[in-house]
């Protein structure tokens, strides 16, 4: 090849380089003046965001002041608890067991696995894309102002997870509160991890859940059952639905039709898609075909809408009422590409919102979580980015928040912990509409504990109705709006 030709072909990259960054920042502003923004960026109050490889982030209330806190996991960087505190956004932590700079972890999820009432946390750990793995996990139960790791106990050495694996979630198998782990690995079998009087046990072969397969985002929470279900979304195999039959597990995917033999799964929830009261599932794939699946009688169809079902680099996905219309909105987290956003009207109408704030097309987006840690009604989204690139946290919320009104519900078992894996149905004038207590989701994460609700206009509140982890329900009558109200389950 001639000079001449080489020099063309430069300039022509250049150039293309070029107009697609100016097209991009063009398309950028006519949107921006076309739309306004839904969100609005208060990065700016974590004046200590450093760049850093980011992963999975789970919201509990890790120290009892009733506000809840960001987990935020680092891959050879530190663990962080990002609080909110005097209008400003901090790092509450200064333990070095709870940073753990020197292991990767990317997982995380908080959970009463010991019925004391506080949420230990589970980290997983991972140091390789499959099989096994350097560096176990950890179970960080918090003890005065310490903490210890479970994991490292001499009695539970031979328990370690030693196998790379994803995303975690809490599992209620009876109904007693009496949570296991259930950890999704990669290229090993499934844990299903049980703790007693601080001795790890996995009970993952006794139930059925060890199988093997390229683990990716884990849910659980009433799916088919009055009891916790698990829905499992995972890479180069079947996707696993295991039923819950009276404390035992069956894989029922094939038969309720949610394999999805030919996706790779990432982002993962439980959302009421037609607000009718009950729980659906949203599965995304990696630059795959996203699907919304729907229960009929005894199988679930795939509702297609050609703008959410369009392949991407897709990692977390949340649903949530960010500007508390009454609507929820799903937000896809991409990595290296604009991040998503689709409106939920009635009916599975989705709708696709313009994003300017938000979209961050050159964010390597990981993890992602709600929460409303400054207690003003409206919920903030916390990204964590990183991947293969050092970036900064990014913390978003709804932009318009005035004259708008929401209802907060926050169930806790009989022991005091948050209820994870409860449902909560708001009934109204217009809707009927179930939420779950996040046991885990997303993709490497886990949501706050509590049920927020946006009221639509001319809206008449009803009651709200607690589906608990044993299946037994309870209803309550909402007097006033823009609260929180916490319900304590009754043991007997």
């Amino acid at each position: 090849m001639t000079n001449f030709a080489k020099n063309k072909i430069r300039s022509f990259t250049v150039l293309s380089s070029f107009t697609f960054k100016l097209t991009f920042l063009l398309s950028f502003i006519f949107i921006k003046e076309l739309y306004p923004s839904f969100f609005e960026d208060i990065s700016y109050l974590y004046s200590k965001n450093e760049p850093r490889l980011g992963y999975g982030v789970a919201v509990t209330d890790i120290n009892n002041d009733n506000n809840y806190e960001f987990i935020v996991a680092g891959y050879k960087y530190p663990n962080l608890i990002l609080g909110f505190k005097n209008k400003k956004v901090i790092n509450l932590n200064k333990n070095l067991l709870f940073a753990d700079a020197d292991r990767s972890t990317i997982g995380v999820v908080a959970c009463d696995i010991d019925k004391d009432g506080e949420e230990e946390i589970y980290f997983l750990n991972t140091d390789t894309f499959s099989g096994k793995k350097k560096y176990g996990d950890r179970i960080l139960k918090r003890k005065n102002d310490d903490y210890i790791d479970l994991f490292s106990l001499k009695k539970n050495l031979g328990a370690m997870n030693l196998t790379a694996g994803r995303s975690v979630a809490c599992v209620d198998r009876k109904g007693n509160n009496d949570y296991n782990i259930y950890v999704s690995n990669y290229g090993g079998p499934a844990r299903f991890y049980k703790v007693k009087n601080n001795a790890i046990t996995d009970e993952a072969k006794i139930y059925k859940l060890d199988k093997t397969t390229g683990g990716r985002a884990v849910v659980s929470g009433h799916i088919l059952s009055n009891n916790m279900d698990i829905f499992a979304a995972n890479e180069r195999g079947a996707n696993f639905l295991y039923q819950n039959e009276n404390g035992l597990y069956n894989d029922v995917a094939q038969e309720y039709g949610v394999e999805d033999l030919y996706q790779n799964g990432r982002g993962t929830a439980l959302i009421d898609f037609l607000y009718r009261g009950r729980l659906d599932i949203i599965s995304a794939n990696w630059q795959g075909y996203n699907r919304v699946f729907i229960l009929r009688k005894f199988k679930f169809i795939n509702l297609i809408n050609p703008e959410f079902s369009e392949p991407s680099r897709v990692r977390t996905l949340i649903a949530a009422d960010f500007d508390n219309d009454g609507y929820d909105e799903i937000f896809i987290n991409n990595l290296g590409e604009p991040n998503k956003l689709f409106k939920l009207l009635d009916n599975g109408i989705l709708t696709q919102i313009p994003l300017s704030i938000g979209a961050r097309p050159y964010d390597f987006g990981t993890g992602a979580a709600v929460a409303d840690f400054d207690n003003d009604g409206f919920l903030e989204l916390l990204i964590s980015n990183g991947e293969s690139f050092a970036q900064p946290i990014k913390i978003i919320k709804a932009a318009a928040r005035d004259n708008k009104s929401f209802i907060r519900i926050k169930p806790l078992n009989f022991y005091g912990a948050p209820a994870r894996g409860a449902t909560v149905t708001l009934i109204t004038s217009n809707r009927k509409h179930s939420k779950t207590i996040d046991a885990g989701s997303g993709y490497l994460c886990q949501m706050e504990p509590i049920a927020h609700f946006g009221i639509r206009e001319n809206e008449k509140i009803f009651k709200i109705i607690i589906k608990w982890t044993n299946g037994k329900e309870n209803s309550y009558n909402v007097a006033h709006l823009n609260q929180t109200i916490t319900v304590k389950q009754v043991k007997n």
